[in-house]
């Protein structure tokens, strides 16, 4: 059973930093493709970052690239989201979601089987 548990959210001003963690319980025989994505109110679960088999593989969205990083301690361990100059539109519940296998198209919500409960970032100016 893969279960992903985030925490690290909280309420931030803008340019403001944050660490988010996702814990992640993996089959240790597979390899796993880990995203963070976020949605806001009203709006669509959007992909933020994702990280294919400990770093083998790293995106990130357009809207993130330079500000986000994305890390995992070993090929079955926990995800990380570091988040800096964070912005007001950056205000969001984040998700960790999993796939066993590298997945085609990072960003695509529906392509992940397993998801975690969220956390959210709340950024204000």
């Amino acid at each position: 059973q893969v279960e992903l548990v985030e925490s690290g959210g909280g309420s931030v001003e803008v340019g403001g930093s944050l660490r988010l963690s996702c814990k992640a319980s993996l089959w240790k025989h597979n390899l796993y493709s880990i995203a963070w994505f976020r949605q806001a109110p009203g709006k669509e679960r959007e992909g933020v970052a994702f990280i294919y088999a400990g770093g083998r593989y790293t995106y990130y969205a357009d809207s993130v690239k330079g500000r986000f990083a994305i890390s995992q301690d070993g090929v079955h361990e926990s995800v990380y989201l570091q988040m800096n100059s964070l912005k007001v539109e950056d205000t969001a519940m984040y998700y960790c979601a999993a796939i066993e296998g590298l997945v085609g198209a990072w960003a695509d919500k529906n392509r992940y089987d397993y998801w975690g409960q969220g956390t959210q970032v709340t950024v204000s100016s």
